[in-house]
């Protein structure tokens, strides 16, 4: 793997011949370091890899993405190299999204697809957005609607530092999100798993239901305490439910 391809998919614990690849997507405001701790409760023949999207950490002198086309293009071209073995994608919030359309992108490509979705904190694509778009908002109207939505941790709205330098990606996050246009498709030949926060108030049980007209295989929905942000707590239990779906019978 070349250094670029490294920055763009890091490995908190590398696995020299795993059995599985767990691709794990960030949600708006997110950077792979997010995923540094999860592996401790995988077993070793699972590789997690957590992708970086552009502007971010290891790839901060990048412009981030602006649209859900580019973010996907740039994904894409590096991970493709990464499909000689059996792997699924986990996502959170906006990294849901951007898992289930790089899905559909490599199935289109006659790719390898991945072996299951586990997709959380994010309601059915097909479904309208409960809230006005934000990302073109004056700065302090978007901090407030980001405080309100309950989309991005409290320790990093209340950080002045930290939202200097993060502010234009958060934005661009959303923007990616908010000028994505969803055309109704074929549904996806993949089990789909969905996790949910029960204090979520964005995103509903019956939000979290309607991903199982996306897929024709297999669907579940597992439900936690907490509020958008449940996988910080939570995660070791998604893990197990995660490893058990991918281990062979």
């Amino acid at each position: 793997m070349d250094n670029q391809t490294a920055g763009r998919f890091l490995r908190p614990r590398a696995v020299a011949a795993p059995r599985m690849r767990l691709f794990c997507f960030p949600y708006a405001g997110g950077s792979a370091t997010v995923y540094h701790q999860w592996p401790t409760a995988l077993p070793a023949d699972i590789e997690l890899v957590a992708v970086q999207y552009p502007g971010r950490a290891t790839r901060m002198r990048e412009a981030p993405c602006t649209s859900m086309a580019t973010l996907l293009d740039d994904i894409e071209s590096g991970i493709i190299g990464q499909l000689d073995r059996p792997y699924a994608m986990f996502g959170h919030s906006m990294g849901a999204t951007v898992a289930h359309e790089l899905s559909r992108r490599l199935i289109a490509a006659h790719r390898p697809a991945p072996r299951q979705l586990f997709l959380s904190g994010r309601s059915a694509p097909q479904l309208p957005s409960r809230r006005a778009d934000i990302h073109a908002l004056p700065e302090a109207e978007f901090i407030a609607a980001m405080r309100d939505f309950n989309g991005t941790p409290a320790e990093i709205l209340d950080h002045r530092e930290l939202m200097d330098m993060m502010l234009p990606i958060i934005r661009a996050d959303f923007q990616v999100l908010e000028t994505w246009p969803y055309a109704e498709r074929d549904p996806i030949d993949i089990p789909v798993s969905v996790f949910g926060g029960i204090a979520d108030p964005g995103v509903p049980i019956e939000n979290l239901d309607a991903w199982a007209s996306c897929t024709t295989g297999r669907f579940k929905r597992h439900m936690f305490p907490g509020d958008h942000f449940f996988l910080q707590q939570h995660y070791p239990a998604m893990l197990n439910i995660i490893v058990r779906a991918l281990t062979p019978d």
